[in-house]
């Protein structure tokens, strides 16, 4: 298994759609991809899969799939250039690095399906919907740009809900039991291999849209005393 991984990253070295912590790539993603199509973001994406679901879904747009794990990049990327898909690229890198990586408006929206619920109050900075990441995000969407949470974790889903009502951000929409909805958008139904796993074991997955404010509350303490007091 070691072997197979080294193999990958390897591999991945030679692949023309993973760029591994690359440098002076803000404000030149249209030009890296040869078009002025909108940007969509997948934070750690893992093995790709909603990334190229979402690329196939909406060939006019540009999706980028993030992640540190270069054996997972491997799957999706592959898959990308088996199907010569050319609006898909994977970017390695830290995702508390990701204000690095782009200039201002210049991301559509942002994807994050399934990551790490980090449960352990000692680990809450880590969850990709705490106000740390938000306002990396903000510094690159675009005003009114939404950001798309799927989840199993129903600890992860209540605690976005809570950041949202503490910093004034609007939410675009909330379900709290996807597959009960009769009518679901296409781009809700793909799956990961993540989502498979059902690793939190509620068999329920919870979806949130919402946007940021203009100007992001710099009060880490609001969020800490609901965190100390649970």
């Amino acid at each position: 298994m070691a072997q197979k991984k080294l193999l990958r990253f390897k591999e991945i070295k030679s692949f023309l759609n993973v760029l591994e912590y690359p440098e002076n790539m803000q404000g030149k993603w249209n030009e890296f991809f040869k078009n002025n199509n909108p940007i969509i973001l997948e934070l750690a994406c893992g093995k790709g899969e909603y990334t190229l679901g979402l690329a196939e879904l909406y060939p006019g747009k540009n999706f980028i799939g993030v992640d540190i794990k270069g054996n997972r990049l491997w799957a999706g990327a592959k898959t990308a250039l088996d199907k010569k898909m050319q609006n898909v690229v994977f970017l390695r890198t830290q995702i508390d690095k990701i204000n690095q990586y782009f200039v201002k408006d210049e991301v559509e929206e942002i994807w994050i399906t399934f990551p790490d619920p980090y449960l352990r109050k000692s680990k809450a900075r880590k969850r990709l919907t705490h106000l740390k990441f938000l306002r990396f995000y903000h510094e690159f969407l675009k005003p009114n740009g939404h950001i798309h949470l799927k989840t199993d974790s129903p600890d992860l889903y209540h605690f976005t809900k809570t950041v949202i009502n503490l910093y004034g951000l609007k939410t675009v929409c909330d379900i709290n039991d996807l597959y009960k909805i009769e009518k679901v958008k296409k781009e809700l139904k793909i799956k990961t291999y993540y989502e498979n796993l059902d690793i939190a074991k509620s068999n329920t997955v919870f979806y949130l849209c919402f946007t940021l404010p203009q100007i992001i509350d710099n009060n880490d303490e609001k969020l800490n005393a609901i965190l100390n007091n649970k």
